[in-house]
């Protein structure tokens, strides 16, 4: 009988499985694409191996963990307190060019399975089961994978990213591991490293080349995500989102869904799995009017105020905004009531009567009318117990019954489980959005959770969003967490814009960016012009390198334009008009990275026909020379015209070493520009050389 295969295919990978009567599908290709032809079985190619089992288990899309199958397993259930082993036996496998279907059934153990496997636009893949109790009795559940896969032999290392509040997305490098590696959260948000994700590299691959796969999982709560070698010589990669001890039953007839697992495969290197990692994410996500507009100009009032805000005060710091060009003034905490400092308030969600005394619609009028949006911050899932939500309802707050309730900043977490939290919070916002022209809600979370609140918890903020979104689906809404921890493709479905980091120094902004880029795509990426000194930091940059650092992101402005002098406020409204100038190049486009020599880092944003190119210098350089700068994404131009805009920052000085090439625009090959380089000016520390590319007639 010819071996029945079923595959997905898209431009630079394919993904195969053979498919049998008695199993689930067996994995036979995730990688770099091929055409299948007429394979052997894979019980007919592999070879036998010594100290084996008598009929040999290959891995399969779900592998029976306890029944020869030794590596990572796909579902982890009990029953009765009794470890339960699913072996599936019946299997219906449905297939077209976009999507493989799977189901598979245990009459014995009373389960049936279903799998999803389809292809994104874009060209990345998209994983996700389901799990159906088909007995009579109440099945636990402890594990169930979004995504359980094979990596080849021939992968070589490991991408990852940690991070904490104020340096978030730390890069990480490592060598495959020998036994296993693990990627676990456990803070009840997706946390400061950014998504759960990996990215697995092929030999020798990376920016511009070479196999890639890379891996987030849809989840904003505890997950796990693990690479492990198996002894025959390849890996497995899997995902899934973390249960508590005994949280997820379910009764006969109940189900559970995995969030969703988005897996690019490129053979272009790093910038090829991240260019389908952000087609991936763009489809997520849900903009009012259904199409994205140009990117506000924001200006958020948080640094520029904190807590010390009043009607008038912020008045002012809105016309300064507008006076630059600011198309979105964003009130940020201190507006509520009893709210002076981050220890009273939350939960209690009307305007403080002391600074507000006519409540905030003077104010929202008053922004409207100067020709900006009106923006609001907003922590809703959080507590104070100084405030008269939680006097009237302490046990809306997560608790274990006679253990102490663990505060940070002063707060504490409400159970979104419940549905009459999530009653009163949509309640409570859905008047501020009925009775005011809000237009965009920042929306933070401040604190890990302790206790845990699980997967309900997730579920429950999911839940919240999906309603006040419908019910307001013009609103947009920011993700933040203390910055960037909550930074992830579950909530990307439900929000606009993720807070990058409350990290405003642009020399930390580089690598952090550049993280989040990795799976994020830039016109959700809040780059803000930070104070100098930076507040996290206390370092000191020149305007011009901190407004270029923001430039390919979500532009905002965190500082207060008043404490500029004249000529800094220019310049400033200048970075403005330039970023408005530029913004549809940078964003809903691809955008590429690479190093250059001695420390200098660079980024691309652009179409097959133009671009803007940034090159940072964030350290003083240690050639005599800058060393042309290869683009290797250019290779296939016929002839690019380049020019170079500015260099922010560090201009001072080099005007006599730039040159004259950068007088006027300059055609060259993109061959050239690919394999021999673009000559750079120099550069000295914190600067950016910013040139603007297009296709030459």
């Amino acid at each position: 009988m010819p071996t029945r295969l079923v595959s997905l295919h898209s431009d630079q990978a394919s993904l195969v499985l053979e498919c049998r009567a008695d199993g689930p599908p067996l994995w036979r290709h995730l990688g770099a694409r091929v055409v299948e032809g007429d394979l052997p079985s894979l019980s007919d190619s592999r070879t036998a191996a010594s100290f084996s089992l008598d009929v040999d288990v290959p891995l399969s899309t779900a592998p029976a963990a306890g029944l020869g199958w030794f590596g990572p397993a796909c579902i982890a259930l009990r029953r009765d307190g009794r470890a339960l082993i699913p072996a599936f036996g019946p299997v219906w496998v449905t297939a077209d060019d976009q999507a493989i279907v799977i189901e598979l059934s245990d009459a014995l153990a009373g389960v049936s399975l279903r799998q999803l496997i389809a292809i994104e636009p874009g060209g990345a893949f998209r994983l996700s089961a389901e799990l159906v109790n088909t007995g009579d009795k109440p099945i636990c559940v402890d594990w169930l994978a979004s995504a359980l896969l094979p990596l080849s032999a021939s992968s070589a290392g490991l991408i990852s990213w940690r991070g904490r509040h104020n340096a978030e997305l730390i890069e990480l490098a490592e060598a495959m591991p020998q036994q296993a590696w693990l990627r676990e959260g456990r803070r009840g948000i997706s946390g400061h490293g950014g998504p759960p994700a990996v990215v697995v590299l092929g030999e020798g691959a990376g920016h511009h080349t070479g196999l890639v796969h890379a891996l987030q999982l849809g989840w904003s709560g505890d997950s796990r995500i693990a690479v492990e070698r198996d002894d025959e010589g390849f890996w497995t990669l899997s995902a899934g989102a973390i249960f508590q001890p005994g949280e997820v039953i379910l009764q006969p007839g109940e189900s559970l869904s995995s969030p969703e697992a988005i897996l690019a495969v490129s053979t272009q290197g790093r910038n090829g799995a991240m260019a389908q990692q952000q087609a991936a994410l763009r489809q997520r996500i849900s903009w009012p009017g259904g199409t994205m507009r140009p990117r506000p100009v924001h200006l958020n009032s948080w640094e520029a105020c904190y807590f010390d805000h009043d009607a008038k005060r912020i008045l002012g710091l809105a016309q300064a905004a507008a006076d630059l060009g600011v198309e979105r003034f964003v009130l940020d905490d201190g507006w509520f009531k009893g709210r002076s400092d981050d220890r009273a308030g939350l939960g209690d969600w009307i305007a403080d009567p002391v600074k507000y005394p006519q409540g905030l619609k003077p104010l929202a009028d008053a922004v409207t009318s100067m020709g900006m949006e009106f923006g609001l911050w907003v922590e809703p899932e959080m507590v104070n117990p100084d405030s008269d939500l939680y006097r009237a309802h302490p046990d809306w707050a997560l608790h274990l019954p006679g253990r102490p309730q663990p505060t940070a900043r002063n707060q504490l977490v409400l159970n979104l489980a419940l549905p009459k939290v999530r009653d009163y919070l949509f309640g409570a916002l859905d008047a501020l959005l009925s009775e005011l022209p809000i237009a965009y809600l920042k929306w933070d979370h401040n604190r890990d959770l302790a206790p845990a609140g699980g997967r309900a918890q997730v579920l429950g903020i999911y839940d919240l969003l999906a309603r006040l979104r419908a019910a307001h689906p013009m609103v947009e809404i920011e993700s933040c967490a203390g910055g960037g921890g909550r930074s992830d493709a579950g909530i990307a479905a439900h929000t606009h814009r993720f807070w990058t980091s409350d990290n405003i120094d642009a020399v930390s902004r580089v690598s952090i960016q550049r993280g989040f880029l990795a799976f994020f795509p830039p016109e959700v990426m809040g780059a803000h012009v930070g104070a100098s000194p930076a507040h996290a930091t206390g370092r000191s940059q020149s305007l011009a390198f901190r407004a270029a650092v923001a430039m390919p992101g979500h532009f905002g402005v965190e500082l207060d334009p008043r404490k500029l002098n004249d000529t800094e406020r220019a310049e400033l409204a200048e970075w403005i008009t330039f970023h408005k100038q530029w913004r549809h190049l940078l964003h809903g486009q691809q955008t590429w990275h690479g190093h250059g020599a001695d420390g200098l880092v660079w980024q691309a944003a652009g179409n097959a026909r133009e671009f803007l190119l940034f090159a940072i210098r964030c350290g003083p350089a240690h050639d005599r020379r800058p060393q042309p700068l290869l683009l290797p994404f250019l290779a296939d131009w016929p002839s690019c015209e380049i020019e170079l805009l500015r260099i922010a920052g560090g201009e001072t000085g080099h005007a006599a070493h730039r040159p004259a090439l950068y007088d006027t625009p300059q055609c060259c090959t993109g061959s050239w520009l690919a394999h021999a380089g673009l000559p750079l000016p120099p550069l000295k520390a914190e600067s950016v050389a910013i040139f603007h590319g297009r296709l030459a007639a």
